[in-house]
């Protein structure tokens, strides 16, 4: 019961943005091409007039070469030009002016030619950076820890599904393998597509994504979820486990009729949610590959890149699923009434954000 009234709250947050997640990150690459001669790709989002408050600023005793060639793909304005420096690039700021002024982050990426590479995440409080001598791992494992954690906290799709899923599960053992077999599943089509062994197009998977949310959120108004007073054992705090004992009685006296997910009448989703969380995990995981190939990994450390972008990822998801149980238990010991209809009303509200991005991403596979 305790599960409902958080999941209320957390969905009226959802439906006022309830926008597909794009990796937030402008980005600003330096590829060296030559030696002290670098090859520039400035991207950032055109919404929120991000496109025209902020711009990279070239280093110190460094002069762009030639034209700057400009083109936008979708909500991104990409600027691609070439410049060259008197002298070695370390040592040297970096900076994107109009940064201070926003409340996003540019991903910065500096390759040189011999191989090596540095990667930095510049925000509004730190604008700057000076380019090092000599690139350490940890900026690298920090930068792509802090982009998965912001990926998953801000992709509200992926949120909605593992909230339909905090739902539908009952007992806090199921859940662990439930959000275990999602984690894995996803963590194997991540790695898949990120290092180039498969390659999906990202508009059906975005779509597929959206139908996963949908389907879990059917399970739960068929009554797979909070309704029956037995849902989410783990959302739903301590003393839970005696609301899932009586329901067991009750389904076992005689005439009585069996409760959803507890017996031979309940769907395969109730009661194998582990399969449907690997299963629908997969997708979800190539939703991952298609953000994180929007800002790419350094060519020098790309096992160590993607590592901790899913660190990052499985840490925002633990947060995420922390704040709900905790919030659910916190509600449940301050004995807040909440309505009977709550599940089901979280259900329709997730069902109903599934299907408006189910037909807007179809019509943009389309």
């Amino acid at each position: 019961m305790g599960a409902r009234l958080p999941a209320l709250l957390v969905l009226c947050l959802v439906a006022g943005s309830a926008t597909a997640h794009r990796l937030s990150p402008a980005f600003f690459g330096l590829s060296e091409i030559e030696p002290n001669t670098f090859q520039v790709r400035w991207k950032v989002s055109i919404s929120g007039g991000l496109a025209d408050a902020m711009q990279p600023q070239v280093p110190a005793d460094c002069e762009v070469v030639g034209a700057v060639r400009t083109y936008a793909v979708e909500d991104a304005r990409i600027d691609h030009g070439r410049i060259s420096c008197d002298e070695p690039l370390p040592g040297k700021l970096v900076e994107v002016n109009g940064l201070a002024a926003t409340q996003t982050d540019v991903l910065l990426r500096v390759d040189y030619l011999d191989g090596s590479s540095f990667t930095h995440r510049l925000v509004p409080e730190s604008p700057n950076v000076v380019i090092p001598e000599e690139a350490g791992a940890l900026d690298v494992a920090a930068t792509y820890l802090v982009l998965g954690v912001e990926h998953i906290l801000l992709g509200i799709d992926h949120l909605l599904f593992v909230l339909a899923l905090l739902l539908l599960v009952r007992g806090l053992g199921r859940l662990i393998v439930t959000v275990t077999a999602f984690t894995v599943a996803h963590s194997i089509t991540l790695g898949a597509a990120t290092l180039g062994f498969v390659n999906v197009p990202i508009a059906p998977v975005e779509a597929t994504i959206a139908l996963s949310i949908l389907f879990v959120a059917m399970e739960l108004a068929r009554g797979g979820g909070a309704d029956t007073g037995g849902s989410a054992t783990a959302a739903a705090g301590p003393g839970a486990d005696a609301t899932t004992d009586q329901t067991s009685d009750a389904a076992a006296r005689p005439g009585a009729h069996p409760a959803p997910g507890s017996g031979t009448g309940a769907s395969l989703t109730t009661r194998f949610p582990w399969i449907v969380a690997f299963t629908f995990g997969l997708l979800h995981g190539f939703g991952f590959a298609g953000a994180l190939s929007a800002v790419g990994l350094p060519e020098s450390a790309i096992p160590l890149a993607l590592l901790f972008f899913n660190v990052g990822v499985e840490l925002g998801q633990l947060m995420f699923i922390a704040a709900v149980l905790v919030l659910g238990w916190g509600l449940r010991y301050l004995a807040v009434p909440i309505p009977r209809f709550s599940a089901r009303l979280s259900a329709y509200v997730i069902g109903s954000v599934a299907a408006f991005w189910v037909f807007e991403r179809t019509a943009s596979v389309i």
